[in-house]
């Protein structure tokens, strides 16, 4: 069964998720065919190993504390903190906490 992504003008929450955090797992929000909004559930511990999109993209930590790996450069977001990565950037993501990110990508086409 396919999930449902949020039509235009319609409002979706990504407020923190609390207790319920532990529970949920990584799903889109919308994809058109310029752009995609994902919430990234990353667990503490886990890791989206060394990876690139082509297109532009970023993380807003929702809560949590992350930690995000570039060629030579490490970075941590904590609840609040935004980051933007330009396409066809190599990074890595930890969870050095249980964390929900906001993940936006714009696709190239």
């Amino acid at each position: 069964m396919a999930l449902k992504h949020a039509k235009a003008m319609e409002v979706v929450d990504v407020s923190p998720l609390g207790d319920a955090l532990r529970g949920s797992k990584t799903h889109a929000i919308v994809k058109t065919a310029s752009f995609e909004a994902i919430r990234l559930i990353l667990p503490e511990g886990a890791v989206l190993p060394a990876h690139k999109v082509p297109g532009e993209l970023t993380l807003h930590c929702l809560e949590g504390r992350v930690e995000i790996r570039t060629e030579g450069r490490s970075l941590e977001l904590a609840a609040g903190c935004w980051i933007f990565l330009e396409g066809d950037q190599v990074h890595s993501v930890e969870g050095l906490q249980d964390s929900s990110l906001l993940l936006t990508i714009m696709l190239t086409r």
